[in-house]
């Protein structure tokens, strides 16, 4: 009998808990923190076809590319990421060829 009201307790317990929903927005702004300019970057925009940002820490390959598309509006083919001693992390993304990385840059100023 013990156990019955036991369990009958636990039951209004759970019942009268309401976890409210998270719904989690994604923010390109979050991912992506600032280009990444140095010489060997501003190389790889003119001969590669790629851009280089510094991230969020806890981004990954595949929220860096969304976060480029919506930023951008172009087509990502492939990221790289690196993680620095620092702890700052560089994403080096290649773009498809129809859409130029040195037309982006021009537009973030790096050119």
């Amino acid at each position: 009998m013990h156990n019955k009201m036991a369990e009958e307790q636990k039951a209004i317990k759970t019942e009268n808990k309401e976890t409210p929903a998270v719904v989690e927005t994604f923010d390109p702004y979050k991912i992506i923190k600032f280009p990444f300019s140095t010489e060997k970057a501003i190389k790889s925009i003119e001969f590669d076809n790629k851009l280089t940002f510094i991230v969020d820490p806890k981004a990954a390959k595949a929220d860096v590319k969304k976060a480029v598309e919506e930023m951008f509006k172009v087509t990502v083919v492939k990221v790289n990421i690196q993680n620095s001693i620092s702890g700052q992390k560089k994403a080096c993304v290649k773009l498809r060829a129809d859409k130029l990385a040195s037309d982006v840059s021009a537009d973030l100023g790096l050119i």
